[in-house]
């Protein structure tokens, strides 16, 4: 079956939107020796949604540069006054969020946009790691999964944390891996979840959370590239 033509609308990225990646993708490679594997992974149409660990504010750009798509994600509303920074994640087609991650109006946000067949990227940490390690989920990424029809793929990010860490104000060079993994389908679970008890739909949430935190912790960088932490 063919998808949607409003689908492929969505995932065309726009004149701005390439302009950004190019940008982004050129600073990525010449100011912090990046490198990506396996964007092949990521459907070319359709819902899906981008799981990853979080260790920087650089995180969005970098990993939505990835994939040959538009890529959407939120973003905290002081984002879009840093200076360059905030440019690009507006261009590249960001949705401010509150501080506290938006609550009922940002998961409304997220499942709007998977309906509508966009690429989302989220992170079950809910905030970048302190020490660059990957950290539990906190709630909510079980309840998107489920409550949406789109696949799941895992993205883990090496590095960044020396780049532009959570207690640096300014980014400095450092090599960084991106890696995405296979997409996880979780449409069992989906079904059960319909009719379930409540007790027992929460229970799903939290599975598919751990099984999601545990795809993002199962991708190690290759062995072409400087060494880095294994969990």
């Amino acid at each position: 079956m063919n998808p949607p033509e409003a689908w492929i609308q969505e995932a065309r990225p726009g004149p701005l939107y390439r302009l950004c990646r190019i940008v982004v993708s050129s600073i990525g490679r010449g100011f912090l020796d990046w490198k990506v594997y396996h964007p092949e992974r990521v459907p070319v149409v359709g819902p899906v949604i981008l799981a990853s660990n979080h260790q920087s504010f650089a995180d969005p750009p970098l990993i939505a540069a990835g994939p040959p798509r538009t890529t959407r994600f939120l973003a905290r509303e002081t984002l879009f006054k840093v200076p360059v920074l905030g440019s690009v994640i507006r261009f590249m087609g960001a949705y401010p969020i509150d501080r506290d991650g938006g609550g009922a109006s940002g998961l409304r946000t997220v499942l709007t946009l998977l309906d509508s067949g966009a690429a989302v990227l989220l992170f079950p940490e809910g905030t970048r790691s302190p020490d660059g390690q990957v950290q539990a989920a906190r709630s909510g990424i079980g309840l998107v999964v489920i409550r949406s029809t789109a696949p799941v793929v895992p993205v883990r990010v090496f590095g960044l944390n020396h780049a532009w860490g959570r207690h640096q104000r300014f980014p400095r060079p450092h090599p960084i891996v991106i890696k995405y993994g296979q997409p996880l389908f979780f449409e069992e679970l989906r079904r059960e979840a319909a009719t379930a008890s409540k007790q027992r739909t929460k229970a799903i949430y939290e599975e598919v959370s751990q099984q999601v935190m545990k795809a993002i912790r199962d991708l190690q960088p290759h062995q072409d590239v400087r060494e880095f932490p294994s969990s």
